[in-house]
């Protein structure tokens, strides 16, 4: 094992540690450590010494989540993934309809349970928490951008 693959291997825990399926992990951290621009599903599994099914399914939720996107191969048949440009921003722009069903989940729990409850008054706490989230994303990610391209220099 290289120290390239080792690295992805750490990689990979690190996100398996934090909720991501391993296979799924495995194939985000291969992505980002490529040394290529593209590699196809058929390279991931070769790499990973997977199976192509369990790639495959581990593609098809890393596309559905912005953080793998289908790229054009002139000259080839098989399809070509790559980690897309800004796909950090991408996953937090996305995880704004998570926060949003976390804050509609928190104000159906308080309908419940009633504002003036123990329960009513954490869940309007898990509301509030996740409407300060919903209104203070867009500007950490705009801030996030304004830094990139002011690093990119002429």
């Amino acid at each position: 094992m290289t120290e390239h693959t080792e690295a992805a291997e750490r990689l990979a825990l690190t996100l398996t540690r934090h909720g991501l399926q391993r296979m799924t992990a495995r194939v985000l951290a291969m992505l980002l450590f490529s040394d290529q621009d593209t590699v196809t599903a058929g390279d991931l599994a070769d790499r990973l010494a997977a199976s192509p099914s369990s790639v495959s399914t581990a593609l098809k939720a890393l596309t559905a989540a912005g953080l793998v996107e289908r790229v054009p191969a002139p000259g080839s048949r098989r399809e070509h993934f790559r980690f897309p440009d800004e796909g950090w921003a991408t996953l937090m722009s996305a995880q704004n309809t998570v926060v949003q069903e976390m804050q509609d989940a928190a104000a159906a729990g308080i309908e419940f349970a009633g504002e003036d409850s123990v329960a009513g008054r954490r869940l309007a706490d898990m509301r509030d928490f996740y409407a300060h989230l919903m209104r203070e994303l867009p500007a950490v990610i705009d801030r996030w951008r304004a830094g990139r391209a002011g690093q990119a220099g002429p």
